[in-house]
């Protein structure tokens, strides 16, 4: 027992570091701003890079996991932090700060890694609470990245060097604790299908990030969702030709995983749409420090930590879907708290109350809601493909909110964060019911 919890421990330890690269980021983008001496959507992309990376990095790294094992790439995805986070940690202009995200970004596969390394090193019996606190804790990171800016001051030099160490830590703590697991796969990564993945969703978030500031009928902006639509479109039909494609299309869609996934996707969304506008409106109305921004956001993380540990008791009692709309449902409520009323502190200490709660719940369960129904060599994919949609729904949030913010529209971003907290919520809710009925 003592032997599970530690591998537990450690991986949920590394998923948080890889996690909080995500999100450490949000607190410093006004400040980077001044410093810059650059617009909000152009400062966005130090943000959004990072996101980008760790959308193609998911399934590029656990394809490679179950090729030539999952603690070896899992260490692979460290290293690559460490070495992000250091250029990060260096820079003073633009350019290295995003080369800087990219590579930080190829952390964000350690969530699936993780998954499967413990549905092969923890008994049956305590898998699902196992998930649940390695999901869970994707929400700590991203509550804790806030509140690591504000103790470091909004520095973004101390928060790299920060991030640096951690995942020094991190690295140290799987190679002592964790094993390989036999499990390995034949065949080879797809290079094109990442290649591709990637022109598409530079094209669609850059014209939905810019749209704003060169219009969105100009030529750059249409001719930027033109090419996504192409790209996107040359990618699905090799995707479908291609033995061992970089997203299993099947699985994307199955009627097994597609609960999760446009869950995923949705709370990705809805939760970096209201923990950025929280940022901006915390920093542009009510004056607040950095620091003050993450204690505004710490009943969130804590919350979250909760959460996890309730997760395997509570998937014991409820299914997964039910959760996640339950879940979902509390996101919707604080997105609208914030959109009706965020005048004052008290308004975003309780509606990110609410939120902790509702990530949390949704988080820990989407992990069980994605591989339950898939057989156990399958894990890492399905896991992979959850992380993905989660990670580039949080990127098109990271778009969308910096084209709104940009024209002031707090109460909007709030909004749009509800709309899609609203739509997992039904979502979840009919897929459910769905699930049960095909399953049974």
């Amino acid at each position: 027992m003592y032997k599970n919890f530690a591998v537990v421990a450690v991986l949920a330890f590394g998923v948080a570091v890889g996690t909080l690269q995500m999100t450490v980021l949000v607190p410093l983008l006004p400040g980077l701003e001044q410093r810059l001496g650059a617009p909000p959507t152009t400062v966005s992309w130090a943000l959004t890079a990072g996101l980008l990376s760790g959308a193609v990095s998911i399934p590029l790294l656990s394809r490679l996991g179950d090729m030539y094992g999952r603690r070896l790439v899992s260490l692979a995805a460290l290293a690559l932090l460490v070495a992000g986070s250091a250029l990060g940690a260096v820079s003073d202009t633009l350019a290295p700060l995003i080369a800087g995200r990219v590579l930080q970004g190829a952390a964000a596969p350690l969530l699936p890694l993780a998954m499967g390394l413990v549905r092969e090193l923890v008994p049956a019996h305590r898998l699902p609470g196992a998930i649940g606190v390695l999901s869970a804790t994707i929400g700590v990171g991203s509550g804790g990245g806030m509140i690591l800016a504000g103790l470091l001051d909004g520095d973004h030099r101390a928060v790299f060097w920060a991030l640096t160490g951690l995942g020094a830590l991190s690295f140290a703590l799987v190679a002592a604790v964790v094993r390989e697991t036999p499990v390995r796969g034949a065949g080879r990564p797809d290079l094109a299908g990442a290649g591709l993945v990637t022109v598409w969703l530079v094209c669609l978030l850059l014209a939905v990030s810019k749209g704003a500031v060169w219009g969105w009928a100009s030529p750059w902006t249409l001719g930027l969702l033109a090419a996504a639509v192409v790209v996107a479109a040359v990618w699905v039909v090799t995707a479908r030709r291609t033995a061992e494609p970089l997203i299993e299309l099947p699985m994307l869609l199955h009627r097994r995983t597609v609960g999760a996934t446009v869950a995923s996707f949705l709370l990705g969304f809805a939760l970096f749409a209201a923990i950025t506008t929280v940022s901006a409106v915390a920093q542009g109305a009510l004056g607040a420090s950095v620091l003050q921004v993450g204690l505004y956001l710490l009943p969130t993380t804590v919350l979250m930590l909760v959460v996890s540990v309730l997760a395997g008791p509570l998937m014991r009692r409820f299914t997964a879907s039910a959760l996640v709309a339950a879940g979902s449902a509390l996101v919707t409520a604080a997105a609208l708290w914030l959109a009706v009323s965020r005048s004052s502190g008290t308004d975003l200490y309780g509606a990110a109350t609410v939120l902790g709660l509702g990530v949390g719940l949704g988080y820990a369960a989407l992990g069980t809601m994605a591989v339950e129904h898939v057989e156990p060599a399958r894990t890492a994919a399905a896991g992979g493909i959850n992380a993905l949609v989660r990670i580039v729904g949080s990127s098109v949030a990271g778009a969308v909110g910096a084209a709104v913010l940009a024209g002031g529209g707090a109460g909007w971003s709030f909004g749009v964060a509800a709309l899609a907290g609203l739509l997992a919520t039904l979502f979840a809710a009919l897929y459910g019911t769905f699930s049960r009925k095909e399953l049974a």
